[in-house]
């Protein structure tokens, strides 16, 4: 069985904030997908409400997810994120993934 870890976010932009928090959340796309232990790092837009995101994250496994949660780029969103969305997110171990 694999050790990678997957987290999923959905973050939903507060009134007015869209532009703002698409903004912040595209500056996270390179650095973290040039960290080493990353695998995927994207960035989706919900087809019916585009105030509404979704980053798809896939790390080698928890260490690589605990490095990117150190970043200095996670630890801006980290200070960012809660004037501009709600967001749920999870992370995931694999059970029965292609």
């Amino acid at each position: 069985m694999s050790s990678h870890v997957k987290v999923m976010a959905i973050l939903s932009a507060r009134e007015g904030k869209a532009a703002e928090l698409r903004a912040l959340l595209e500056g996270l796309i390179t650095p973290s997908r040039a960290e080493s232990g990353n695998l995927r790092y994207d960035l989706w837009i919900d087809q019916n409400d585009p105030a509404r995101f979704v980053l798809d994250e896939l790390y080698v496994d928890a260490k690589a997810n605990d490095a990117h949660r150190a970043t200095p780029h996670f630890q801006h969103y980290l200070s960012r994120v809660g004037d501009l969305a709600d967001r749920v997110a999870v992370a995931l171990t694999p059970l029965l993934v292609a």
